[in-house]
């Protein structure tokens, strides 16, 4: 099992741990251990004002606004569950989450902010995309679409209502920024 902070672009954070199933050219199939997730979900047309307005309420929350107004240190990536309305004009979920520390697994901080919630996701495998730079809403989407051809391709079964993206850099990183998409295999 990997330790918290064996993978490089976890820039020293603590990161959900997972094992390496498989990897091709396209992708890599992870095994995600069970973890709790602080998160919030915001609905509307722009990932990007999405993404923003959760990092907010949840950088709040380790901030100490929790009921034991507790600090909690930031941990990567910041996740976001994209949930695609039904047309092109209608809506999308947007779930930003931030993985909740080792330390705090058992039992979180309860959030003051009745928008935010601890979400325990149970053991997962992802597929998962990686790419450099600054991601824009574009990129996002283009690389999530790039996976889902491969998954295609390769003839895996996954899930195709929603997908993941993982940033695991500071706004303030101007180089080596890891990004990633993720979709999840269905039983």
């Amino acid at each position: 099992m990997q330790s918290p902070f064996t993978k490089a672009f976890c820039n020293k954070l603590e990161c959900p741990k997972y094992t390496t199933v498989k990897t091709t050219k396209d992708y890599e199939e992870r095994q995600y251990d069970p973890a709790k997730w602080t998160s919030t979900t915001i609905s509307g047309m722009s990932y990007d004002e999405a993404s923003r307005t959760g990092f907010e309420r949840l950088f709040n929350y380790i901030s100490g606004s929790n009921k034991g107004q507790v600090k909690i240190p930031m941990t990567a990536p910041v996740l976001v569950k994209v949930e695609p309305g039904q047309g092109p004009f209608c809506k999308t979920n947007f779930t930003v989450s931030f993985f909740v520390p080792f330390a705090d697994q058992t039992s979180p901080p309860e959030p003051s902010d009745p928008n935010v919630f601890t979400n325990p996701l149970t053991g997962m495998t992802a597929y998962v995309r990686y790419f450099k730079g600054f991601a824009s809403d574009t990129d996002w989407t283009s690389n999530a679409e790039a996976l889902s051809k491969s998954l295609d391709n390769a003839t895996v079964s996954y899930n195709k209502d929603f997908y993941y993206t993982a940033g695991y850099n500071s706004p303030f990183q101007p180089t080596n920024r890891h990004n990633e998409v993720w979709y999840l295999k269905s039983d």
